[in-house]
């Protein structure tokens, strides 16, 4: 198995911490349990059709404690070698990401060398 793409693999060493104080909303004591450390990715790659996003996502929710999501394609001009999906959203809990990173780079890693390299997605 290969390594991932070195934008790929650099998402994946320093992912998106997202904790309780980004997403509460007010006091953090009022608003009830924590809510644990969240690594969230964006990912895209440029002509990847929808079959094998939806395909991707798929196989990434086999992982325990993974979720996963498709992004709306946000391009202004229609492409028909464009990929209809804007991309793909990983998310699962920081505490788990000693099991779920190393599936979810070997499933992304997978897809990558078949349909082409994965980019990271700003916010």
């Amino acid at each position: 198995m290969g390594r991932l793409p070195e934008i790929m693999a650099d998402s994946l060493e320093k992912p998106d911490m997202t904790g309780p104080s980004e997403m509460a909303t007010g006091d953090a004591e009022a608003s009830g349990p924590a809510v644990p450390q969240q690594v969230e990715y964006r990912l895209h790659s440029p002509r990847l059709p929808l079959a094998v996003y939806r395909e991707v996502a798929a196989h990434l929710r086999q992982i325990a404690g993974v979720n996963t999501g498709l992004l709306p394609q946000t391009a202004k001009e229609f492409d028909y070698l464009q990929s209809q999906v804007g991309g793909i959203w990983i998310r699962y809990d920081a505490a788990a990401a000693a099991r779920c990173q190393p599936q979810t780079e070997a499933i992304l890693t997978h897809y990558g060398d078949r349909y082409g390299h994965w980019e990271t997605l700003g916010k």
